[in-house]
């Protein structure tokens, strides 16, 4: 994935030093994470979807902060001094390697005993390019896809430019495979509370296939099988449930297409009678509005969540991906 911007190779030194001096500090003689005054494990997250499992998983047994605000386009994140500083406090550290350059590297500096990337936790694939796009060629998933297969189509390669597609989130199997494996870690991180750990990964893992089975039954019959979106993040949703995604832009949401990329989407929209535009709320609308508005579509809101804000069709993971799923629904002409 380009990064537009990139961390300041002084501010990493100088907060790798900061860090070595903390994590002299932080290694228990049992080998466990080093809790903060309060008790707490102090746990990192990388953006929303990391925080949402941390806080899920860990309950009151962790205080989380996290890297991104909210309301900030993650991949463009930009981490001050002191952030990249703090990682070295941390008793745990989870991120999604791939997605945001600037933390990636910040956190290889850092080297905090229990970091974990959630990508290690399930399996990437690399969505394919338009020109091996079969519309009507896809159907719901019902086990889980293998390394390297493609689906959801979106225009663009994704793993040129991330090892992978890694929004892995959109797909609650793939959530749900995720938020096992977090358990496990803060389990070896924090041996006290592992049963806690392992109990709230667990039910959190069964809400996301519970989510999943609205997903599969929500979509099963439509009207047509393709949406268009600003943001190629739905690679994995798309593959899941039989669905064609048709990205605007690429990873990078801030993109603009080439003239051939919108005259090719004119078409397909045509062709695959789609009604919808979709935009986020992190993110400027005006491409989709203007390819909308060209084309005689409507818009919607289909949000990747990437960050959590008022603007948002919920508090929460679940309930914004519920209003996805509705949003899809009323799209597609689901029945």
């Amino acid at each position: 994935m380009n990064a537009r911007r990139s961390l300041s190779t002084a501010a990493v030194a100088g907060a790798a030093a900061l860090g070595l001096v903390a994590l002299s500090a932080c290694s228990g003689p049992s080998g466990g994470a080093e809790k903060g005054e309060d008790g707490k494990l102090d746990v990192v997250a990388s953006f929303y979807p990391m925080r949402f499992l941390a806080e899920q998983i860990g309950g009151d047994k962790v205080s989380v902060t996290t890297l991104t605000r909210p309301g900030a386009e993650p991949h463009d994140l930009e981490l001050k001094p002191r952030q990249i500083a703090e990682l070295g406090d941390a008793g745990f550290v989870l991120y999604l390697k791939g997605l945001q350059p600037a933390v990636d590297e910040a956190i290889e500096q850092a080297g905090v005993e229990h970091t974990v990337d959630a990508a290690s936790l399930t399996t990437l694939e690399a969505h394919g390019t338009h020109e091996d796009h079969d519309h009507g060629a896809h159907e719901a998933r019902t086990e889980e896809p293998r390394a390297g297969e493609s689906g959801g189509h979106d225009g663009h390669d994704h793993a040129s430019e991330a090892g992978g597609d890694p929004h892995v989130w959109l797909d609650p199997v793939k959530y749900a495979e995720i938020a096992e494996g977090v358990g496990d870690r803060l389990a070896e991180a924090d041996r006290a509370n592992a049963a806690a750990y392992e109990k709230n990964a667990d039910g959190l893992a069964k809400r996301l296939r519970a989510l999943d089975t609205r997903f599969r039954d929500g979509l099963k019959t439509t009207a047509t099988r393709t949406f268009i979106t600003t943001h190629s993040a739905f690679g994995y949703l798309a593959e899941r449930y039989g669905l064609d995604q048709e990205g605007i832009s690429g990873l990078d949401p801030e993109s603009d297409p080439s003239p051939a990329r919108v005259k090719e989407l004119q078409g397909i929209a045509k062709k695959e009678k789609v009604t919808t535009v979709f935009f986020e709320t992190l993110a400027s609308d005006r491409t989709a509005r203007t390819l909308a508005r060209d084309t005689g579509l409507r818009t919607d809101v289909l949000d990747p969540l990437e960050g959590i804000t008022e603007r948002s069709k919920g508090t929460d993971y679940f309930e914004v991906m519920e209003a996805n799923l509705a949003a899809l629904r009323k799209a597609l002409g689901a029945k």
